[in-house]
């Protein structure tokens, strides 16, 4: 398969992999994918650290990384770190906090053990995010991409400079109007099947609308796609290529516990619910005990960003300290329902890259075309 994008970035397949485990970064960028590290649970030293490694184990293929830069978020005047957490800390409800304490109590979820560290904030913000961005950029990415809006100018106009192009996430086409003035060079059209943050509109409905509005400019296809036939349909919309995040959560090289690995193999294309109850924006999560609590209108109304991250960051570390439970669950697209399987990172390319080439096949076929092109 050649778009534009497998020609500008030097890679066989036209996958883009988010993923926050270097190893499937890695594994898929060797197996001529583009992996994409997402940043946001690092610390920058921990970041430095990841990323070399990557380096180590791509084998000098290409690579990106992903920041989350929310638009708007409580407390987004403030540049210092420590006052914004001193800050943000007092806003959150008491009752909010007993709420969760009692969530956790009913599931039989004990507390940490004492002096267990809890990082309540990770890359919610601008002044969290930021480190992250210098650490990314004393490493040979070649690609930069956001979450949750644009980039900062500066930073665009930083990884410009330096060769890198920028890629955004959007959920509508006014999303990627805008990205796209913002200086954006791709523009990633997610549809509403995807996992965390995302929007209402459908992948169908979304791909060709975001293709049409910015022509030329290229743009990749994310939301629901997990098997070749869906990257010929995003192809043929106009996509020069796919934007995948759920389906690697199943892979060998992933390092999710195994009793949520194993939920997400047991789960249903329906199992999947859009809440706040994550970070106090909409997201797709795997349902559970712990959304149906967050989503049952007799309980308090997750907080907005990043409040709501800071309120459920010592629940989620003791839901996952003590597997497995009914609460424990994470981000994932409504793909899941076809991720029945544990492969390597390699061997999902390899299918991906095989079912796309059958696709194309069966299209020529009934187009009337007898001989391959």
């Amino acid at each position: 398969m050649k778009t534009r994008l497998t020609e500008q970035f030097g890679i066989e397949h036209p996958i883009f992999a988010f993923s926050h485990v270097s190893a499937v970064v890695a594994a898929v960028s060797r197996a001529g994918g583009f992996g994409v590290l997402g940043a946001l649970r690092f610390s920058p030293e921990e970041l430095e650290q990841e990323l070399s490694w990557i380096d180590e184990h791509t084998g000098g293929k290409p690579y990106g990384v992903n920041i989350v830069t929310p638009v708007k978020y409580e407390g987004m005047n403030i540049s210092d770190p420590v006052a914004l957490m001193a800050g943000l800390e007092e806003q959150i409800p008491p009752e909010h906090k007993a709420f969760v304490e009692r969530v956790l109590a009913e599931a039989g979820i004990p507390p940490l053990a004492e002096g267990t560290e809890v990082r309540e904030l990770l890359g919610w913000t601008a002044a969290t995010g930021m480190p992250q961005i210098d650490v990314a950029f004393n490493h040979p990415i070649k690609l930069m991409s956001s979450a949750l809006g644009p980039l900062p100018e500066d930073v665009i106009e930083r990884s410009h400079a330096a060769g890198v192009p920028v890629a955004g996430l959007v959920g509508h086409v006014d999303q990627a109007r805008a990205q796209s003035a913002a200086g954006v060079d791709i523009v990633i059209a997610q549809g509403t099947e995807a996992a965390g943050h995302t929007g209402t509109v459908a992948s169908m409905v979304l791909w060709p609308e975001v293709v049409d509005a910015l022509a030329p400019k290229p743009v990749l296809a994310a939301g629901g796609v997990g098997s070749g036939r869906q990257i010929a349909a995003a192809l043929a919309l106009g996509a020069e290529g796919v934007w995948t995040g759920s389906i690697w959560l199943t892979t060998l090289e992933n390092d999710i516990p195994g009793p949520v690995k194993q939920k997400l193999l047991d789960a249903g294309s329906r199992d999947t619910v859009r809440t706040r109850a994550w970070t106090g924006k909409p997201a797709r999560l795997l349902k559970t005990k712990w959304t149906d609590a967050w989503d049952d209108p007799e309980n308090p109304d997750p907080l907005p960003m990043p409040l709501q991250f800071m309120l459920t960051a010592e629940a989620q570390h003791r839901m996952f300290s003590n597997l497995p439970n009914e609460l424990a669950g994470m981000p994932v697209g409504q793909i899941v329902g076809r991720m029945t399987e544990e492969l390597s990172a390699e061997q999902v390319v390899g299918r991906l890259a095989a079912e796309a080439e059958e696709a194309f096949a069966h299209i020529r076929e009934i187009a009337g075309e007898t001989a391959p092109r």
